[in-house]
C-alpha cells in the first residue's frame, strides 16, 4: 500500500496527505521521538486532513515510550478542551496499553533530572482517571502504511 500513495492522491479528497484509503483524515496522528533513551524527548500531533501540526511538546529528558503516551492523553485532554472528537493514531502499542490502563508503566529512574517529567506523568495520569476516552484510539499499521505522518523523520 505504501508504495502506491501520491501526494495528495487522486482518490483523496479529504486530506493533502498520503494517506491510504482505510485511514480516516477526520483524526489526528501522534508521535514521539527521543535522541537516545533516554534522552532528549519530544511528541507531537498532526491533524491528518490538513498536515498541520497540532501540538508540539519537548525536548525534555525521557524516554520514548513516556512521549508516546504522553503524546496520546496530550490529544485526549486538547479534543476535550476544545469540544471535539477524532480518532487519534499511534503507533506504539505500549502507549496505547498504558493510556487504557491509565498508567504510565514506565521504568526511567525517577531523580531530579526527570522530576519535572514526572509530574507531567502524574498530571497525564489524573487527566485520564477524571475524563472517559470518547474518541477511538488506532494503532498505526506501519508496515502496511509506511511512517506515521507525525513521525519526526531521524530514522536511520
Amino acid at each position: 500500500m505504501k508504495d502506491n500513495l501520491q501526494n495528495p492522491p487522486s482518490d483523496r479528497h479529504d486530506t493533502v496527505l498520503p494517506l491510504p484509503l482505510e485511514v480516516s483524515a477526520d483524526a489526528w496522528a501522534v508521535d514521539a521521538a527521543c535522541s537516545g533513551n533516554p534522552g532528549q524527548m519530544e511528541y507531537q500531533g498532526i491533524d491528518l486532513a490538513t498536515g498541520a501540526q497540532v501540538f508540539h511538546f519537548g525536548p525534555v529528558f525521557g524516554t520514548n515510550n513516556i512521549g508516546e503516551f504522553l503524546a496520546i492523553v496530550h490529544a485526549l485532554a486538547l479534543m476535550d478542551k476544545m469540544g471535539i472528537r477524532k480518532t487519534i493514531y499511534s503507533d506504539s502499542y505500549n502507549a496505547t496499553v498504558w493510556v487504557a490502563k491509565k498508567k504510565c508503566k514506565t521504568t526511567l529512574e525517577r531523580s531530579e533530572k526527570t522530576e519535572k517529567l514526572y509530574e507531567i506523568i502524574a498530571r497525564a495520569e489524573k487527566w485520564l482517571r477524571c475524563h472517559a476516552v470518547q474518541v477511538p484510539i488506532v494503532k498505526w499499521e506501519t508496515s502496511r502504511w509506511g511512517e506515521i505522518p507525525a513521525d519526526f523523520g531521524r530514522k536511520k
